[in-house]
This record gives C-alpha cells, sequence and structure tokens, in this order.
C-alpha cells in the first residue's frame, strides 16, 4: 500500500513511518515542522519508498494531492500539548478541526481508509472509570479553554463518522492516552521525558498539584503495533477505539520511580497548577482505558510496563545527552 501519514515527522508518526516501511509499504510524510523534526525520519532517508513532503494540513491543494496518490491516510498531524493549547488555545482549534476537514474531504472522491487521531481528552470531566469508547462525554465551561482541545478533537470525531454514515466512508478513529517512549520531547509540557530529563541531572522533578492524579502510560511500540494491525481489520472501519495501556499510576508515583530508576539526587517539588498554566486550566482526577474493544478487534493491547517504559526513554536521553558532550 501507499500510505500517507500527517505529522509523520512528529513522536508518533515517526515511529509508525518507520514501521510501515518495515512492512513493505510506501511512506509518505507530510509536516510542518511546527513540533515535528527532521532527524526523527533519518533512518528513512535512504529508503526509495519513502518520500516527505514539507508541509501544512491546512494547505488544500497539496492534502489533495497526496491524499489522491494514496491507499490509505494516518492523520496525526495535530496542535498538540497542554502547555500549547493553554498559550495558543485558538491554534489548537484551527488546525485540529480546518486539518481534519482537509483531509477527509480530500478522501471522499476515492473512499480512501483514514485514520483519525483523537485524545482521551474527549472524555473531559468524566468520573465513570474506565472510559469506553460508548461512555457519554463530559466536558468543562468554555471560560476555562484547556477544553478547547478537547472539543475539536470530538468535533474530529463527529466529522470522521459523519462521512462514514453520509458517504460510506471507511474511517477508523483512535484515542490515544499517555503514548510515550523515546523520541517523545518535553516541550510542550509531556511529563515523563521531563521528569526523566530532570531526573538525569539532578534537577528538582516537578509535580503539580498534590500528585495524586493518576494517568496510564503506553509504550509508544504497542501503540504502533496496534495502528499496523488496525489497518489489516476491515471490521475496524467506522468505529472508535482506545488505543491505551490500562496500568494505573500516581504522578508523585511515577516521579520516585524515574528518581529511583536513574539513581538520581533529584528531590520532587509540588507545584500549583496556576504557577504553571494560564488561568483557565483544570486537571482530571484519572484517565483509565477500557481497552477491551481494541483487544477483540486486533487481538491485542498495549502492556509493556512502566518499569520498562522508563528504561527505554531514559536509555534515549542518556544516548543525547552522550552524543551532546561527543
Amino acid at each position: 500500500m501507499n500510505i500517507l501519514i500527517t505529522g509523520g515527522a512528529g513522536f508518533i508518526g515517526s515511529h509508525l513511518a518507520e514501521r510501515l516501511s518495515a512492512d513493505g509499504h510506501g511512506v509518505t510524510v507530510l509536516d510542518n515542522f511546527s513540533t515535528g523534526r527532521r532527524e526523527n525520519l533519518d533512518s528513512l532517508e535512504n529508503n526509495p519508498n519513502f518520500k516527505l513532503v514539507e508541509g501544512s494540513i491546512l494547505d488544500k491543494e497539496i492534502v489533495q494531492k497526496l491524499v489522491d496518490a494514496a491507499d490509505a491516510v494516518f492523520h496525526l498531524a495535530a496542535a498538540v500539548g497542554v502547555k500549547l493549547i493553554m498559550e495558543e488555545p485558538s491554534r489548537s482549534i484551527l488546525t485540529n478541526i480546518t486539518g481534519t476537514e482537509n483531509v477527509l474531504r480530500a478522501a471522499i472522491p476515492t473512499k480512501t481508509l483514514t485514520f483519525i487521531a483523537s485524545t482521551s481528552e474527549v472524555y473531559g470531566k468524566t468520573t465513570k472509570y474506565p472510559f469506553h469508547e460508548d461512555d457519554d462525554l463530559t466536558i468543562g465551561t468554555t471560560k476555562n479553554l484547556r477544553w478547547s482541545y478537547a472539543c475539536s478533537k470530538t468535533l474530529d470525531e463527529f466529522l470522521a463518522l459523519s462521512y462514514a454514515r453520509e458517504v460510506d466512508l471507511p474511517v477508523v478513529v483512535m484515542r490515544f492516552f499517555n503514548t510515550t517512549g523515546p523520541r517523545q520531547s518535553g516541550r510542550y509540557g509531556m511529563v515523563l521525558p521531563n521528569f526523566v530529563q530532570n531526573a538525569l541531572d539532578n534537577k528538582p522533578l516537578m509535580v503539580h498539584g498534590s500528585g495524586n492524579q493518576s494517568r496510564c502510560f503506553g509504550h509508544v511500540k504497542d501503540v504502533i503495533e496496534s495502528l499496523a494491525r488496525l489497518l489489516k481489520t476491515p471490521d475496524a472501519y467506522g468505529q472508535v477505539y482506545n488505543i491505551a495501556n490500562d496500568q494505573e499510576v500516581t504522578i508523585k508515583s511515577l516521579a520516585e520511580q524515574v528518581i529511583e530508576a536513574t539513581n538520581s539526587e533529584s528531590k520532587i517539588e509540588y507545584v500549583s497548577y496556576s504557577s504553571v498554566y494560564p488561568v483557565g486550566f483544570e486537571d482530571m482526577d484519572r484517565r483509565v482505558p477500557d481497552v477491551t474493544k481494541l483487544q477483540a478487534a486486533i487481538g491485542f493491547r498495549p502492556t509493556t510496563p512502566l518499569k520498562e517504559i522508563i528504561a527505554d526513554i531514559i536509555k534515549e536521553k542518556r544516548g543525547t545527552v552522550a552524543c551532546d558532550e561527543g
């Protein structure tokens, strides 16, 4: 197959590009490098079946041309990270909704299989655990601009599923939960790479609030395996899937485990949300996915233990430090 990955120079996208290329597919990446990095794709530079196009998903002409040439599209390009979303909420709304509309409309004439990246954020302030794909969604007030990202991705889902019903467009919606691993940048508030880097530098690990809020961290390699299997699962068309590890950990415990794994002298410092984020931020106490639907569809679910995930990030960071110093 010829596969287009929007945002393919990003964290998840670059890993997906490598996997699909290894599986024998032709891969084209569209990225404007606002958050992605060229070096993430260095391993594919000399691959004759790989093509990198610098451009934006907001450019309808480029999007249409690339989708026309593709057998399937993984639409991963988006405004990402809580920090970026809080600082530029209008950008996240424009990028996510308009970009997704451009990709979906381009796919309609040829009925191109399209995978739409969504997020656990769409569950909002829901307190029914674990989160199932068919649960009602509870979003916070519009004055808290932190929810603009959740709303934009919810609209992405509605748009994709609307085209699935109206014109039989084959679409699959992927709700990611705290995917992490090598290549993830801490620039936009991603907690685990920031914790690991600070621990290696013997700097304080900054934990927001009480630290009792919990998350479920999934290794990017498991997420990529899930996507590769969904690509070969026609029964997934028109469906929404949580793509996540369901092993829950508090942020305080996460910080403690990182300090132990790095043999760091770092201390944990607790900081208020208001000292880090602009007005209009609120956090969720828990995000716990139900992954039984994914397991039933593809015979697989992310299960890599947190200890192994932390070890892989430490290995990468230490390699980066060694290269920088050399």
